[in-house]
């Protein structure tokens, strides 16, 4: 049987030490990714948000400032992230049965991937929600979340099936 070779691992060098990758030599391209996460609440939080009841104000707004807040300072928070000059951030809350559902898309034009910064929106913008809906529902769960799809880079493009 023939020995598979494993992947080799971008952030991790010969002796396998942790290293931020070194991407001077790519293009800059532009660059896009969608994620998504649901935050499932009961109907009690449901009903404050669209009813506009909430006592620290609206949950929507703060998430949506939220994400857009993290995506820009992802490289703060996830050691091995390029920090990147970001040309569009959008979060956006859809109702859903039993809660809602968080897009993000993030856009910019550079040498690597906006993929973290959208993961990253989607889960400060879910945690924001939770933040502001706790007195109402402490059971609030989060998730999925998930890259929907990326464009742009060496790898080229991908959908989530």
């Amino acid at each position: 049987m023939a020995e598979r070779k494993r992947p080799s691992l971008s952030h991790v060098d010969a002796t396998g030490r942790v290293r931020m990758v070194d991407v001077s030599d790519k293009p800059e391209t532009r660059r896009e990714a969608v994620a998504e996460g649901d935050v499932h609440m009961n109907a009690a939080a449901v009903r404050a948000i669209r009813d506009r009841t909430v006592a620290k104000g609206d949950p929507l707004q703060t998430a949506r400032l939220a994400g857009i807040q993290a995506a820009k300072r992802t490289a703060d928070i996830i050691p091995l992230c390029h920090p990147l000059p970001l040309t569009s951030v959008e979060v956006d809350l859809v109702p859903r049965r039993g809660g809602y559902r968080i897009v993000a898309r993030v856009a910019t034009v550079g040498r690597t991937g906006v993929e973290m910064e959208a993961l990253v929106a989607v889960s400060a913008a879910a945690l924001a929600l939770y933040d502001m809906l706790k007195a109402i529902d402490r059971g609030i769960v989060i998730g999925p979340i998930q890259l929907r799809e990326k464009r742009g880079g060496r790898s080229g493009d991908y959908r989530r099936s």
